[in-house]
């Protein structure tokens, strides 16, 4: 696992022990950050149950403002800090040691704002999808910015809902078993 693009460039990635983290795989990213291209730089990104911290990291390379990392599990923390402390990132990033929920009540409650967030849950923690987005287009709608997007991996058999609160998913792309469900706020067009 590597750093696809930008200032962190090739830079390798550790990723936490065990099977119980799966990293989005070189090609994946590639082609997430193939789309939000136009919207990085200077965006600030939430990366929900960030794992490695590989997606989160990559935005940074790319020119994110920041980065808020929301992950709880212990391997996966110690992987971030890691990353961070082997590419020499010392600002520009919060990490949020607590479930994806409560880092969305807190920055919520704490008038956080995000142009972009990113959620992989586990796979088998199929109920997190929905949960994490129907925060996201109801309780905790006030972290999104105007023009925020939010964008799901899931495994490509699992087909999230259209809709959840004022969330609506306006593009879908898969990729191997892979796909990424892309929402937004306000009305389909």
């Amino acid at each position: 696992m590597r750093v696809i693009a930008g200032i962190y460039r090739s830079r390798p990635l550790a990723a936490p022990p065990g099977r119980d983290t799966r990293p989005t795989s070189d090609r994946l990213r590639e082609t997430l950050f193939n789309v939000l291209a136009p919207r990085i730089e200077g965006a600030v990104f939430l990366d929900l149950y960030a794992g490695s911290g590989a997606v989160g990291i990559e935005a940074l390379s790319r020119g994110a403002a920041e980065v808020i990392f929301a992950e709880n599990a212990g391997p996966a923390l110690q992987a971030i800090r890691r990353n961070l402390a082997s590419l020499g990132i010392k600002g520009n990033y919060a990490l949020e040691a607590r479930s994806a929920a409560a880092a969305l009540r807190r920055l919520a409650a704490a008038g956080r704002t995000a142009g972009i967030v990113f959620l992989d849950p586990p796979y088998v923690g199929a109920g997190e999808y929905e949960h994490t987005l129907s925060l996201l287009g109801g309780e905790c709608a006030s972290l999104l910015s105007p023009d925020a997007i939010v964008i799901a991996e899931h495994i490509r058999k699992y087909a999230l809902p259209e809709r959840l609160g004022s969330l609506h998913r306006y593009r879908l792309l898969q990729q191997g078993d892979a796909a990424l469900s892309f929402y937004r706020c306000g009305e389909a067009s």
